[in-house]
């Protein structure tokens, strides 16, 4: 059975999947660099269909990428900061040019459109509070349609940020 899903105005089709299906996409999500015959032993199925359903997952959307999970702290000092923001006008358009403007900042890491007194939350990543002070100059106070931001400055992370915590359905 195919269903549609409407995301903003983006549609996406959900897809069927069986038990191995979900075996393969928990063994992937965890390690995807794991080799066909090691996921075939997992779940019970041979290489080659193992490489079938892998190819037939990625066609059709349901894994999207294959990417490694960093530790930024391993790389360089940075200061994650999470931003509270309130627009003038949140009509469907307003937010989608927003939302295109934050997509052109390398320092926003995650942004949400929400609910609530506020209308996005970003996690913006900066080395400095120097640079998060010309982050929210040039993006957020130049802007005419952010009627307000709140800046709250993490102070440790607490719970690392992992998919697989969540324990979504497979």
């Amino acid at each position: 059975m195919m269903e549609f899903v409407i995301l903003g105005e983006i549609v996406a089709e959900t897809v069927d999947i069986d038990a191995f299906d979900r075996r393969i996409i928990a063994i992937v999500r965890r390690n995807n660099l794991a080799p066909a015959r090691t996921i075939a032993a997992q779940v019970g199925l041979s290489e080659s269909a193992v490489l079938r359903r892998m190819r037939r997952l990625r066609a059709a959307g349901v894994i999207v990428a294959d990417v490694a999970l960093i530790d930024p702290a391993r790389l360089a000092p940075a200061i994650t900061i999470h931003v509270l923001v309130e627009l003038n006008q949140s009509g469907l358009r307003m937010e989608q040019a927003f939302a295109a403007r934050l997509d052109r900042c390398p320092e926003v890491i995650g942004a949400w459109n929400v609910t609530g007194r506020t209308d996005f939350l970003l996690m913006v990543s900066v080395p400095t509070i120097e640079a998060y002070q010309r982050f929210a100059d040039d993006v957020l106070a130049s802007d005419e349609n952010v009627r307000d931001f709140e800046t709250l400055v993490s102070l440790r992370e607490i719970v690392r940020f992992d998919p697989l915590r969540a324990g979504l359905p497979l």
